[in-house]
């Protein structure tokens, strides 16, 4: 036999008042112990038919992953620990997700109507790939919105987005530490805010670090893995300078520029040290494992959901931009 809501409360130590809120996904507890309270219902075998929900409530909520030039936004390990994210905090809270992608050659204007005539709750937009231009458009959507992996400071919506300058200065930091060395910068060659702001990272950790900005070698490079191996093994096929560390946009380049190297006889870290961006499960595993930069990834797919459902319950906030912070690891590519 499962839990009662007054046991629940025994179990976690909270008022019954408070589990019979997060239970009801009534407003008056947080969305953290919201959360809680359901995972622990959910362990404890609690009979969730018994709850009464407002009927005319909708369940789902919309997960749109807008493709500029899809060269980013794919499947890979990050999005896919993204969506992974967004999936499993929907189930806990007993919302239905349906995913949508938007390209920009669609008529993307007439698929926000469409979205706006069903009885969604509310709306996480995928932004990593989107210039302002093409987010205007979503000032139509009639639901609550969540911008996820990207910010724009003139638009008045909720944002959950990495700390991307707080990412890049640490790993900067850390790679001169290690060298001694002025570092080089590998780029890419597609610019979206997150690398922008990554780019601001690296070159304030520069200057702190009383470096000259314009003495960095920066190699641009395609932001995928067979991309970046191919583009570095051209440059340096051409006989460009290269340096003796770098930081890298994200992991794939720094990968892909990691085996360019090797392939010309480059010894990581002994010639060349490198540290990339975003921790994926590869960088553990290739050699040298990669020095890198974490991002909680799933649980910034998490921190969009709370957030939605907040806006969901409590229509009457004031829009923010969440930061999530990075941390280090460090391997031995550097």
């Amino acid at each position: 036999m499962g839990v009662t809501a007054k046991e629940l409360a025994q179990i976690m130590g909270l008022s019954e008042a408070a589990v019979s809120m997060a239970l009801r996904n009534k407003p008056g507890v947080s969305t953290k112990t919201r959360l809680m309270v359901l995972e622990m219902a959910e362990k404890h075998g609690y009979d969730f038919i018994k709850v009464n929900k407002e009927k005319n409530q909708s369940r789902h909520i919309v997960f749109v992953i807008y493709k500029r030039q899809g060269a980013v936004v794919n499947d890979t390990p990050f999005f896919s620990a993204l969506s992974e994210g967004i999936e499993h905090t929907c189930s806990v809270l007993d919302y239905k997700l349906q995913i949508h992608y938007f390209h920009k050659c669609d008529d993307v204007a007439h698929k926000i109507q469409d979205i706006n005539n069903t009885d969604c709750a509310g709306l996480i937009l995928l932004g990593t790939e989107m210039e302002l231009a093409d987010f205007l458009p979503f000032n139509k959507i009639r639901h609550p919105l969540v911008l996820l992996d990207a910010y724009f400071d003139s638009i008045k919506y909720d944002c959950v987005l990495i700390n991307n300058v707080q990412g890049a200065v640490l790993a900067t930091d850390y790679l001169i530490a290690r060298t001694q060395k002025q570092p080089g910068y590998l780029q890419s060659a597609y610019s979206i805010g997150n690398f922008t702001e990554r780019a601001d990272g690296f070159y304030k950790s520069l200057r702190t670090h009383g470096m000259s900005v314009s003495k960095s070698i920066v190699h641009k490079l395609t932001p995928s893995v067979e991309g970046a191996f191919a583009d570095m093994m051209e440059k340096i096929e051409q006989g460009e300078e290269l340096a003796t560390c770098y930081f890298a946009d994200n992991d794939l380049i720094a990968i892909g520029a990691m085996k360019a190297f090797q392939k010309h006889g480059y010894k990581i870290p002994e010639d060349i040290a490198i540290i990339g961006f975003d921790d994926l499960p590869m960088t553990s595993y290739i050699e040298p494992p990669l020095a890198t930069i974490n991002v909680p990834i799933k649980y910034m797919g998490q921190t969009a959901v709370e957030r939605l459902v907040c806006m969901i319950n409590e229509p009457n906030h004031f829009p923010l931009k969440i930061e999530i912070s990075t941390g280090l690891k460090k391997r031995r590519s550097v």
